[in-house]
């Protein structure tokens, strides 16, 4: 049996409180992580998550960390530029704040046409196919990736047609005149139209701005800090009988916890 550190055995019955603690959190591991709050999680300290030690150099600064969310996992390297030019332009920077590439929406949209949402994974996709109404939406049998592939090499198209040079090296005037061309159907494309391809590719921009920087846009949340938007809040309760009070927004990693 061991022994405390003066040397006398625990009393019958003593339970270590490390011990307890270490035997609920397995627990909870085990029972897929139910035990998470009443008087069980009462009895469980959970440390906060570890600060990460700052990158330096060879020379002793700072540098910042690689982030290898940042990478291609649908789009080519030119289709990765042009939607990056063509959201800009949706989405441009101004005086209120960064536009979408530095908000990283190009690789939310990436990331999205190569998970369920691309593939239309929990969509009713089976014939037949009709030509939907201006208030039902896409109705074809195209899924999303297919869209931005075909919508991505039209746009390229019109912009060699047009202008003779690819969209990424057009004026910001020049990719504007093209995009509007596409949204109002000036462009006739025959699998698709582009006035859809443009919506979905407006829309997806805003979603990139403003989605959890966990999908990969909204880059350290400079989309929410432009509109005030809290972002993923745990609760509300020391603020809420308050007047109005300007709060720094969480993301979904701010909720991270190490035990």
């Amino acid at each position: 049996m061991n022994r405390d550190d003066k040397g006398k055995k625990p009393s019958k019955g003593a339970v270590d409180g490390n011990s307890r603690r270490k035997f609920l959190i397995n627990s909870g591991y085990a029972l897929g992580g139910i035990v998470v709050g009443g008087a069980l999680g009462s009895l469980i300290k959970r440390k906060p998550a570890a600060e990460t030690a700052p990158v330096k150099d060879d020379e002793g600064k700072a540098v910042e960390p690689k982030n290898y969310n940042r990478a291609l996992m649908f789009l080519t390297q030119d289709q990765f530029r042009i939607v990056e030019s063509a959201t800009e332009r949706i989405f441009p920077e101004d005086d209120a704040g960064p536009g979408a590439k530095s908000l990283g929406v190009a690789f939310f949209i990436d990331h999205q046409l190569a998970g369920e949402w691309g593939f239309n994974g929990r969509d009713y996709m089976m014939p037949p196919f009709y030509t939907g109404e201006s208030v039902q939406g896409y109705q074809g049998r195209l899924k999303r990736k297919e869209m931005f592939e075909i919508g991505l090499r039209e746009l390229e198209n019109y912009s060699m047609t047009k202008f003779d040079k690819s969209f990424v090296e057009l004026t910001d005037e020049q990719q504007d005149e093209l995009l509007k061309a596409f949204e109002s159907d000036e462009v006739k494309l025959t699998t698709i139209s582009a006035s859809g391809f443009f919506k979905i590719l407006r829309s997806s921009t805003l979603e990139g701005a403003y989605s959890d920087p966990l999908y990969g846009g909204n880059m350290d949340m400079n989309g929410w800090k432009m509109r005030n938007y809290p972002g993923n809040q745990m609760s509300y309760l020391t603020i809420i009988e308050k007047d109005f009070t300007k709060i720094e927004p969480n993301s979904l990693q701010d909720h991270l916890v190490a035990h």
